[in-house]
């Protein structure tokens, strides 16, 4: 089991809904090359089911391939950083 210093901050940097019925927060490292998803039930979201960070593993972070994803990611990440508190929910 990773320890906590083991884990990454990322920062919201975008949220989606899918046909299932899910919403995916999309968090990503400040320099928008690594990203982290999950999915939570729509009905079931907690009010403070989604913060403006993360604490998460290197091994459930995933590499942002596409370039312009990448600096889109770091930009919001950015802004995130500047505007609101880590355990702020958004």
């Amino acid at each position: 089991m990773p320890s906590e210093s083991d884990d990454v901050r990322v920062w919201l940097v975008e949220r989606d809904y899918n046909n299932r019925d899910l919403i995916v927060p999309t968090y990503a490292t400040p320099d928008g090359t690594r990203a982290f998803r999950r999915e939570l039930a729509a009905r079931a979201i907690d009010l403070d089911s989604v913060t403006a960070t993360e604490d998460v593993s290197l091994d459930d972070l995933s590499s942002v391939a596409d370039p312009d994803e990448r600096e889109r990611y770091a930009a919001e990440a950015t802004r995130m950083v500047e505007e609101h508190d880590p355990d702020e929910t958004i």
